[in-house]
């Protein structure tokens, strides 16, 4: 599916099915002896509409269908496989952009799928260490402490405060409803 960025209601479409949970809620309940019930979709052939399951049972059934990290879950055939002697053919080249640097790598001839920590910091929280906040000029890094003595020295003398705030409790999620 195909749509600009001025067609809310075509991209909400691709948007809802992208964000769709494994298993609707509205088929999941708890009943009164705390196990869980799973409304199918439809009934299997010998009329079964339900299936009752312990919490862990359940819980290891979802986890089931997790893939294994770095598990490619997409599979390309034909043309568009990763060897085919024509897709260089079909593939488009990609745009280089004006505003960006020609090299987002860590190392520009070592591995090409790898952005530098500082481009990842300004693309995932927009902080740019890299050029100076007040007159924009290039940042060189010096130094990088790990050392935790050292850290919380450096903290407390420029009056900041050297322990991590605490952590709020979790909260409360209730998934299944009692029946």
């Amino acid at each position: 599916m195909r749509c600009s960025t001025d067609q809310r209601k075509e991209l909400e479409r691709p948007c809802r099915y992208i964000t769709r949970p494994a298993i609707a809620n509205e088929r999941l309940q708890r009943n009164r002896a705390g196990q869980v019930v799973l409304q199918l979709k439809s009934a299997f052939r010998d009329g079964t509409t339900h299936v009752v399951m312990l919490p862990l049972e359940f819980m290891q059934r979802l986890a089931a269908l997790v893939p294994r990290p770095r598990l490619h879950l997409i599979r390309f055939h034909g043309v568009l496989a990763p060897n085919a002697k024509l897709r260089r053919e079909i593939i488009p080249t990609p745009a280089e952009s004006a505003n960006e640097p020609a090299c987002d790598h860590a190392h520009a001839q070592g591995a090409p799928g790898r952005m530098s920590w500082a481009r990842l910091l300004k693309r995932v929280f927009d902080i740019d260490i890299e050029h100076c906040p007040n007159c924009g000029r290039s940042l060189k890094i010096i130094a990088a402490i790990e050392d935790p003595p050292v850290i919380d020295k450096i903290l407390s003398h420029l009056g900041l405060p050297t322990r991590a705030p605490p952590r709020s409790p979790a909260r409360r999620f209730d998934l299944f409803q009692i029946i």
